[in-house]
């Protein structure tokens, strides 16, 4: 069963990512560690999303999970 997104918060959350890691970005919003899963998708046919950073760098992931550019912030949280 696929539904709709909730909405894991309304700003987007800073962190510094490791060139090569792979992070698993929670796509339902469902999840108690935004912005990662921690399974809390579980049958709701949303599965999260593996990125890998492709650098050193402090990113603003997307936690509202309506942005066009996942797991990166577009702005989306704004139209709220």
């Amino acid at each position: 069963m696929t539904t709709k997104p909730e909405i894991g918060g309304r700003e987007p959350i800073v962190i510094e990512v490791v060139e090569g890691e792979t992070y698993w970005w929670c796509r339902c919003g469902r999840s108690k560690m935004q912005p990662f899963c921690d399974g809390s998708h579980e049958g709701t046919g949303i599965e999260p999303l593996e990125w890998k950073a492709p650098r050193n760098r402090r990113v603003a992931l997307c936690a509202c999970k309506r942005t066009k550019t996942p797991p990166l912030c577009d702005g989306s949280h704004k139209n709220l």
